[in-house]
């Protein structure tokens, strides 16, 4: 069934683009034609950093916000593309044909409730698709006013298309790395009368990894629709669904737990053996959203989003040594051998959903004029699954694959049944007063009752908590000029305690949720209208959880960030855009009472990282552009201890665009080289399962071509 949706998905993108231009008999370039935008700065307001959308330059918060025009200019299909231009953001154990996973402001991000759509919670237990996404928005820092639980490193949220004004037929085909072929197809347009519109996406992936032998396959639908009922009331609907299915590429460990491994490739893949399987995941969205006008100055909303999630999961993974003296757990021995496990967890299941109700207005109390926003939400989720496999199976080498015999035995995931619930109830409030033509405060709550229940071990039954916090959030905001803005700011923030993880003395235990807290202030300002220059300094705080020397998973101490944000975007004149963005971060852990992490760096976060894009319009040639981006990050600390530092690196990019007519036909053609010097480094490290070590991509190029009818 899914290969012949993927089939169909193409076909379809593949007659749609060429149909028109079978008969063509020539191509022009065409001076007038912009298919897609050319501004850096792609969007100026963003929804994330309140409860509506609000132009950024008076939003007390960092944030950046990609809309789709500059996800086709830069040829983003994932949130891995989008991540490379903003500093603030890593990778966190974000494995090829896996759970895409970041770090923001050096706190890895929590898959359960660091990632919004449209708003409301949804997992990040699968790549997030982007076809039907207009909008990819990132708040830096702490989101316990607007979202409640939330690392501290701050959220994601996806802005779903919705249908548009005029009739849109618009086909992408691309070809990238060894060979994966990308097609996606985007249509979208109102009835006649106006009040109907609709939105539809589809795309199809045939995905040949650069990781040799790490392939797969994606496919993807989705609708958007609204209906303007009245014109004070409008009801909007979507739902979405993918399929993908892919063979994970596991990382690398220390080899005696001591030393960085050398001379692999970023192409081999350690989970090659004749039974590997991939990891198959499918997920749907269903969404809602009515919006009633009850006078010009009153809107009241509610919406809603319930998710759909499943996943077998196979792995033969690489995990210590047992070939070398007493073994190495983890670690791999020092000739490159590693142990090879048989992983099934088959079935999973995962159930969330969420709803949430606000009344919006304006009010004046003398001289100072008031944006209110009071709000309740409610959100569930529900985790499915059974006692996973882990069995030794035999050994292999990083330099030389030695095929293994699977686990002996035949086994297979135990009974799958429910083992956590969360629940989360919140009430919220959030003032805006504009205190005179340049001062504006913004002050808001949020109180948030939590229950869990979970069945660690079923002879143990069933764990219950509850808890229930208060999250202020206060900032103040100055603006000396018209299109400049300084603020300061004070948030709490809340997280769900961690999971100890496979392997540990305490496994699958959940530490209880934590409080965060941070200070920031900073400065906006746009010049000439051609650029925008943003500055913040922060200092985030929350308790520090790792595994200690007994291999207990504890939270003692905490980590701090304390760190600079500097960016900048814009034109330097009509033909030239460009985009700076760079962190300095000190991220330290203290008060653990542990002499062996007491003082030390913060794993995985290096000390500074930067990002720059350019991108030229040539003038002597119509609609052609080129763009080059250069990416750099300093050196981070692999372990709690710091006993091994993995190296900074530079990684370069180009890429070109061409808008022309073809038969007719607006068309795009792109092309895109990553890493460009075709460079080995280590992209992020982790310590979840023991420590990894994930390299980098290497040199990979794609091309494609996009038509709008």
């Amino acid at each position: 069934m899914t290969s012949k949706l993927k089939q169909s998905v193409l076909a379809c993108a593949i007659l749609q683009a060429f149909s028109t231009t079978a008969s063509a008999q020539q191509t022009e370039a065409v001076p007038s034609v912009v298919v897609t935008g050319s501004r850096w700065v792609a969007s100026d307001r963003a929804g994330i950093g309140g409860f509506n959308d609000t132009p950024l330059l008076d939003t007390p918060a960092s944030i950046t916000a990609i809309e789709r025009t500059r996800m086709l200019d830069l040829s983003i299909r994932n949130v891995t593309d989008a991540a490379r231009y903003d500093a603030s953001i890593g990778d966190a154990y974000n494995a090829v044909g896996y759970a895409e996973q970041f770090s923001i402001r050096g706190f890895a991000l929590d898959n359960a409730s660091s990632y919004r759509k449209d708003g409301i919670a949804i997992p990040a237990d699968a790549q997030i698709p982007l076809e039907n996404k207009e909008r990819i928005e990132v708040l830096r820092g702490l989101a316990g006013l607007q979202a409640g639980v939330a690392a501290p490193g701050g959220m994601v949220n996806f802005v779903t298309k919705r249908p548009t004004d005029a009739p849109l037929r618009s086909a992408l085909l691309e070809v990238s790395e060894r060979g994966t072929v990308h097609g996606a197809i985007d249509l979208g347009g109102r009835s006649e009368d106006r009040r109907f519109g609709y939105r539809l996406n589809a795309a199809a992936e045939d995905i040949k990894s650069y990781v040799r032998g790490a392939d797969g396959e994606r496919q993807f639908v989705s609708g958007a629709f609204d209906w303007q009922i009245t014109p004070s009331a409008l009801l909007q609907l979507d739902l979405d669904h993918q399929h993908k299915a892919q063979i994970t590429a596991p990382g690398y460990q220390l080899l005696r737990n001591e030393v960085l491994p050398t001379g692999v490739s970023a192409k081999t893949l350690l989970n090659d053996q004749p039974w590997t399987k991939p990891v198959a995941t499918d997920s749907s969205n269903l969404g809602l959203r009515f919006e009633y006008r009850l006078n010009p100055g009153w809107t009241a909303t509610v919406k809603a989003n319930k998710h759909w999630f499943k996943r077998d999961d196979y792995t033969a993974f690489p995990y210590g040594c047992s070939n070398e003296g007493d073994g190495y757990y983890p670690g791999y021995c020092a000739n490159g051998d590693y142990d090879v496990y048989d992983y099934q967890s088959v079935g999973e299941r995962k159930s969330p959903w969420g709803v949430q109700a606000m009344l919006q207005g304006r009010l004046d109390t003398g001289a100072v004029r008031h944006q209110l926003t009071v709000g309740a939400a409610l959100s569930e989720r529900h985790d499915s699954y059974g006692e996973y496999v882990y069995d030794y199976a035999g050994y292999s080498n990083i330099w030389h694959n030695r095929a293994v015999d699977p686990a002996p035995g035949n086994p297979r995931t135990g009974p799958v049944m429910e083992r956590r619930s969360d629940r989360e109830t919140a009430l919220f409030a959030q003032d805006v007063a504009t205190l005179s033509d340049k001062l504006t405060l913004h002050a808001g709550l949020r109180w948030v009752k939590l229950k869990r229940d979970e069945l660690a071990e079923i002879e143990q039954g069933w764990v219950h908590a509850k808890d229930s916090f208060v999250l202020p959030s206060v900032a103040l905001v100055y603006a000396p000029a018209r299109d400049w803005r300084v603020y300061g700011s004070l948030s709490h923030g809340l997280q769900h305690g961690g999971i100890a993880e496979m392997g540990t003395a305490n496994e699958g235990s959940v530490l209880p949720p934590g409080r965060s807290k941070q200070v920031e202030v900073g400065v906006k300002g746009v010049v000439n209208n051609a650029m925008m220059l943003s500055a913040a300094l922060f200092d985030v705080k929350q308790g520090l959880e790792y595994v200690d020397a007994a291999n207990d998973f504890v939270r003692a101490g905490e980590q701090r960030h304390r760190g600079l944000e500097l960016a900048a975007q814009g034109k330097l004149n009509p033909d030239l855009n460009y985009s700076l963005s760079l962190m300095a971060l000190d991220a330290e852990q203290s008060g653990t009472g542990d002499a062996s992490v007491e003082g030390k760096r913060v794993t995985n976060v290096p000390e500074f990282r930067s990002t720059a894009w350019l991108e030229y319009a040539v003038p002597a040639v119509a609609g052609l552009k080129v763009d080059a981006t250069w990416q750099y990050a300093g050196s981070k600390a692999f372990d709690p201890a710091n006993r091994a530092i993995v190296p900074g690196y530079h990684v370069a990019a180009l890429g070109a665009s061409y808008a022309l007519r073809v038969g007719g036909v607006a068309t795009v053609l792109r092309a895109r080289v990553d890493n460009v010097f075709d460079k080995f480094y280590w992209r992020d490290v982790t310590q979840s399962l023991g420590g990894y070590l994930l390299p980098g991509a290497p040199r990979t190029f794609r091309v494609s071509a996009q038509f709008d009818f």
